[in-house]
């Protein structure tokens, strides 16, 4: 099952800057370990829905897994062989834009050596560089 919006404002959406880094999902706020980008990209439905299956089939039914980003932007493309102009192009498919310092997984309820091949194995579905993260605790 594809992740995308159930309804959008506009249908098609323009590019957008990528420049920067990441101000909001740049801490570990729900698990224990986390995926870290240190690229910036548009990731789409299906590269997460892969980095998802991957993580939860090694974890095998044990621990939590949160996904800390989600595809709401449409990227639009032209049929082939189709001539310039009439217009811009129909609805493809769609992508969750990152910047360094996102957080694009977190797990909890598993030891360190299984979060980190569980990340290992989702870190090779996604097009950009990535940086394992644990959580660091704080005596209050």
């Amino acid at each position: 099952m594809a992740m995308m919006p159930k309804r959008v404002k506009y249908r098609k959406s323009q590019r957008g800057s990528r420049a920067g880094t990441a101000t909001r999902t740049i801490a570990i706020d729900f698990g224990e370990y986390g995926l870290q980008t240190l690229e910036r990209a548009w990731i789409t439905n299906t590269q997460i829905e892969a980095a998802r299956v991957a993580i939860t089939r090694n974890m095998k039914r044990k621990g939590k897994l949160w996904i800390r980003m989600f595809p709401d932007k449409s990227v639009t493309a032209r049929p082939p062989e189709t001539r310039m102009g009439k217009g811009k192009g129909q609805p493809e498919y769609w992508v969750a834009t990152v910047r360094p310092g996102n957080v694009l997984f977190e797990v909890d309820g598993i030891p360190e050596s299984l979060a980190r091949e569980c990340m290992r194995l989702a870190a090779t579905k996604l097009p950009v560089r990535t940086k394992f993260m644990a959580r660091h605790h704080v005596a209050h």
